[in-house]
C-alpha cells in the first residue's frame, strides 16, 4: 500500500485516511490503488466499522487528478472510471457500515466516495459539490447513480448539472450529510460513532447493510423478500440468541 493512504485498525474499526494534504487529498491513480488495498485489508482484519476521511485542515479529498485526467484519451478515461468505481464499490458494499468523516472540501470524487458511505458526518468548515461540469465532464464514480437515491431527483440534477458548492449547513439541509460537528469536535464524535457501531452485533449489522443496499438496486416486492429472508436467516445465530436472552433477563447483551 502506497504511503498516500493509511489504515488504523483499533478496537475493531478501521480508519482509512487518504494522506495527501499538500494537494488536498487529491486522488491519482496510486492513491487511489492504495486506497482498494486498504479496503481489502480492513475487510480482511475483520473490522466491524470502517471510517473514511482526509488528512490535515483542509479536505476530505478534493476531487480526482485533474493533471492525470487532462490529456486521456476514452480508453484510459474508461480505466480510471474502473478504478474510482472499484473504490467507491468497495466502501459500499463493505460487510460494515462505513462513515464519512468530512473535515473539509469534498468535491467531485471526494463526494462519490463520501456518497458510498453509509453514513456522513460533516465539520462545520466542510463543503461538498460534484463539481465536475466545470471541467467539461460529469461525475464518473457513481454519483448519477447515488446521489438522486440519497437526495430529491432535482436536488440531484441541479448539483450536477450547475457544479454548486454546498457549505456543511446547506448539505445537511438537503439531506447529503447527516450531521455536522464543530470541527474539533468531528474526529472525536466520528470515533464514538465508529466504535458504537463496532458494539452492535455484527451479523445482524451487516445483515442490516444489505437489505438497505437490496432497496435501490431492485423491486419493492424483491426487496421485501429479500429482507424476510435475511432476517429469517439471523435466527440461530449467536447473537440472536443472546440478544433475546438478554432482553428477557434484563442484562447488557454479549454479542461476538
Amino acid at each position: 500500500m502506497a504511503d498516500t493512504v493509511q489504515l488504523d485498525v483499533e478496537d475493531d474499526v478501521a480508519t482509512v485516511t487518504v494522506d495527501r494534504p499538500d494537494s488536498l487529498n487529491a486522488l491519482n491513480v496510486e492513491t487511489l490503488e492504495a486506497l482498494d488495498d486498504a479496503i481489502e485489508e480492513a475487510e480482511d482484519a475483520d473490522a466491524r466499522a470502517l471510517v473514511l476521511t482526509g488528512a490535515g485542515e483542509k479536505a476530505f479529498v478534493a476531487g480526482a487528478d485533474i493533471s492525470y485526467m487532462a490529456e486521456m484519451d476514452v480508453q484510459e478515461a474508461e480505466e480510471y472510471a474502473d478504478l474510482g468505481h472499484s473504490v467507491a464499490n468497495a466502501i459500499e458494499s463493505f460487510p460494515a457500515p462505513a462513515i464519512a468523516c468530512i473535515n473539509g472540501y469534498a468535491f467531485g470524487g471526494g463526494m462519490e466516495l463520501a456518497l458510498a458511505c453509509d453514513l456522513r458526518v460533516a465539520s462545520e468548515r466542510a463543503v461538498l459539490g460534484q463539481t465536475e461540469i466545470d471541467l467539461g465532464i460529469i461525475p464518473g464514480w457513481g454519483a448519477t447513480q447515488r446521489l438522486p437515491r440519497l437526495v430529491d431527483d432535482e436536488t440531484a440534477r441541479r448539483l450536477v448539472y450547475f457544479g454548486d458548492r454546498l457549505d456543511a449547513t446547506d448539505a445537511h439541509e438537503e439531506g447529503l450529510v447527516g450531521e455536522v460537528l464543530a470541527h474539533d469536535e468531528l474526529r472525536e464524535y466520528v470515533d464514538e460513532l465508529a466504535a458504537e457501531l463496532a458494539a452492535q452485533p455484527a451479523t445482524a449489522l451487516q445483515a442490516a447493510k444489505e437489505a438497505i443496499n437490496q432497496s435501490h438496486e431492485t423491486t419493492l416486492e424483491a426487496g421485501l423478500d429479500f429482507e424476510r429472508r435475511t432476517w429469517a436467516g439471523l435466527f440461530g445465530s449467536h447473537d440472536q440468541r443472546e440478544g433475546m436472552a438478554a432482553f428477557l433477563e434484563d442484562r447488557d447483551p454479549k454479542f461476538e
